[in-house]
């Protein structure tokens, strides 16, 4: 089992989970709507200055496949949204 995180711009949210169902991939999730920070696509605090947010979304999937499918995800809306932000990070989860 994997988990997978992706940050993005709230811009791009729909279009993301959209992909998801489309691809029947992520369906159980964890998300945090209203994130804010400073990444590599600039500064996001929802305030009057740096008016945008990002949203976080965490899952846990069964097989690298899975997980390589919503990095692909995460790649197409990069070539279609390139100012927008948004990032892909795996880890592996260890059973204790």
């Amino acid at each position: 089992m994997i988990r997978i995180e992706v940050i993005g711009n709230r811009s791009i949210q729909e279009d993301f989970f959209e992909l998801l169902e489309k691809e029947g991939v992520g369906l159980h999730y964890t998300l945090i709507p209203e994130a804010q920070g400073n990444g590599y696509s600039g500064m996001r605090r929802g305030d009057h200055i740096f008016p945008e947010e990002n949203f976080v979304f965490f899952s846990w999937v069964e097989d690298e496949d899975r997980g390589r499918i919503i990095r692909d995800i995460v790649e197409a809306l990069r070539e279609r949204f390139p100012d927008e932000g948004i990032a892909f990070f795996v880890s592996a989860c260890v059973d204790l």
